[in-house]
Formats: C-alpha cells, structure tokens, sequence
C-alpha cells in the first residue's frame, strides 16, 4: 500500500503549517486561552475557509475528504501550533450525525463544516470509565396532545468545549441495564434548551471543558439521531465517531512531539557549556537519537490507524487501540526528555515545551488512557 499523502493532502498540510505559525502564533494562542471562550470564532470561520473542517468530512456530507489521512494531515498540524479551535469536538459531533443522521439532520453539517457553528459529543460520565457502552443518562419515551418527544435525564462530564458548543449529541440510554451494549441512543440537543445547565471551566492544557446537567429536558421526537429505527442502535455510530476521534488526538500528538523535538534540537545547538553547544556532548546525543526513533515509532502507528479506518471493525479497533497506546507511551517520554534536555527552562510558563507537554498529557487521558486501550487491544485480539 502506498502511504505517501496525495498531492491535495500535502498542499493542505503546508497551508496549514503556515497559516498556523503567521496566523495563531503562541502569544495569541495564550491570550485566546485566557479568554472566555477558550477559542476565537474569527479564527474557526478562517480555518473553515482554508478547508481544513471539510477535510475531516466526506464529500457526501458537505466535505471534501474525511478519509483517515486527511484527518491526520489536518490534526498533526493543529498539534504542531497547539491550536485551541474546536476542531475534535466539530470532529466527534460531525461524524456521529454524518454516520446516523436523516437527511434533515444532516442539514446540520452544512454551519459545521463551514465554521459558523460549533459542535460536540456529550458522552463521558463519571462513572463511564472510557466505557462506550456504560451510559447512566436516561432517555425516556414522552406521548402528550403535542406529539411524541423524549425527556433526557442525568449528567455528562468534561465535555469538549460543552460551554461553548451550539449544539450537542448526547448518548443515553432508551432501554437496557448501564452497560448493555443495546439501547445507547444518540440525540441532537440545542445548549439553549431548557432543562440543561452547562458549567465550563478551563483544562489544565489551555482548552476549555464543561459539566453538562441534563434535568427532565424534553426533546421532540426528530431528536433522536437517524429516527425512530434507530433507538437503541446507537453504539455502533459512537464507535464510528470516537474512532475516528481517536486518529485525530494521535495525530494532533504527533505534531506536538514534532514541535517539542524541533524545539529541543534547536536548544541544543545553541545552548552552551564550557564554550561548546551542549548538543556535542555524547550522552545527549544518545538521548535525542532515542528520542527521534520514539516519534518515527509514533508516525507509524499513526499512519497505521490511518490506513485501516475503513477496514473490518477488529482491525480497525485494534490499529486505533494500539495507537492510543503508543501516544500514551511515547507521548510522555518525549515530553520528559525535551523538557529535561532543555533543563529547568523547560517548566516555564513562557516557553511553548512546557504547554506541549501538557497537551500530551491531556490527550493520553482524552477517549480512554493507555491502560484501557491496552487491555481493549488484548481482548479486541482473543476475540478475532
């Protein structure tokens, strides 16, 4: 199989790296983290008119690409520049409705795509544990003179941007036990309907989460995502969704490995100890050759998952699994590395390593940690 990116993926990727680093540079990106929003909706509708939101979709959905590799095109250079703009939450929202939604709801990816609306998935409970099938949210049947509709009740948790998102898909649960595999439906929920209080507040990362409390909301029957033949089917489109999430946080960490590699070798070409760079010293050397393999080993297994997102469920599960495992892993060893080969300037506030480094802290934990994806791959692997 040929891996190298088309011609239209590696102009997509230049322009992006340079709007990136002219446009959404570090100082802005500290000012836009200390805002309110937590991102700057001038700068989504200017990403939007690059393309990079419609290269996460399909050209059925409105989009232009949504295969595995534009994704990753898209969200390495999102990670080089530690971009705030909501790019995995219109990401984990989007594919959800283009996988399941009616024709009308679809007419939703239309504001998505191009960047006048923001969007996320509310799934994650507190006691959900990475688990897609543990949803404690209830949804229940609603029948009165006005016609039929759903009354959501219960709570999601550190939801992407979920104070600042237009719309939402929330999972809960239409019929079942907590963690039954049937009986997760998906909704399409507006953040301005009573009965739903969002408390945000901002990640220790730079970007913005939210509780969201879901208190006897009523919903119209056309909220349910793909109709009526699909209550209680709705596990396989947040699969759908949140694989295809999981790709993007790999390859937005990849990007931030890149970015804390470039940034290291630079500093060790400079950086001078007894009037020689500290880059000629041997035993940094070895440690930044390890660290050179390290994000070669992660652009693998990203490339790897990026191949099989259209392949069999096991395989592709399997490849996204192991690549979570790997960012996981690498991502924490090249964060240390690069902040302990820069020495006690690599913890400071203003340097851009320390805030990469928390980004690949934060994407570990995002959509299930190393140790969950390990044992999912394990038992993904005894189930083949």
């Amino acid at each position: 199989m040929n891996f190298t990116h088309t011609e239209d993926r590696r102009m997509l990727a230049d322009t992006l790296g340079r709007y990136v680093a002219e446009q959404a540079g570090f100082d802005d990106r500290m000012a836009t983290a200390a805002s309110p929003e937590g991102f700057s909706r001038e700068r989504w509708a200017a990403f939007a008119e690059l393309g990079a939101i419609g290269a996460l979709f399909g050209e059925a959905d409105g989009g232009y690409g949504g295969a595995g590799f534009d994704l990753a095109v898209v969200f390495e250079a999102l990670g080089q520049g530690l971009v705030l703009e909501p790019f995995l939450p219109a990401l984990l929202a989007g594919s959800a409705v283009a996988h399941a939604g009616t024709a009308e709801q679809k007419m939703m990816l239309a504001p998505l795509i191009e960047g006048r609306s923001v969007a996320t998935l509310a799934h994650e409970e507190p006691e959900s544990f990475f688990e897609l099938n543990r949803v404690a949210t209830r949804a229940t049947r609603q029948t009165h003179s006005q016609g039929d509709g759903w009354v959501l009740q219960g709570r999601k948790t550190a939801v992407p941007l979920g104070d600042q998102a237009d719309w939402l898909v929330v999972s809960a649960r239409t019929s079942g036990a907590v963690d039954d595999a049937q009986g997760v439906s998906l909704f399409l929920v507006p953040t301005d309907a009573p009965g739903l209080v969002r408390r945000g507040w901002p990640s220790h990362d730079g970007s913005r989460v939210a509780d969201i409390a879901l208190d006897g909301l009523e919903l119209p029957a056309s909220a349910l995502l793909g109709g009526a033949d699909q209550a209680g089917q709705g596990l396989a489109t947040l699969e759908h969704a949140v694989g295809r999430g999981i790709l993007a946080l790999c390859a937005e960490g990849l990007g931030a490995m890149e970015a804390a590699k470039r940034m290291t070798i630079e500093y060790l070409q400079t950086r001078k100890q007894f009037g020689v760079p500290i880059g000629s010293f041997q035993a940094l050397q070895h440690r930044m050759a390890d660290v050179l393999l390290e994000v070669e080993q992660m652009r693998s297994a990203v490339i790897n998952a990026a191949a099989a997102l259209e392949s069999d469920r096991t395989t592709r599960e399997r490849a996204l699994s192991a690549a979570k495992v790997s960012i996981g892993r690498i991502g924490t060893r090249v964060a240390q590395e690069a902040i302990q080969l820069h020495g006690g300037i690599g913890m400071t506030w203003e340097l851009p390593l320390s805030h990469h480094a928390k980004r690949l802290v934060l994407i570990d934990a995002q959509l299930g940690d190393e140790d969950h994806h390990l044992a999912r791959f394990i038992e993904l692997g005894h189930a083949a």
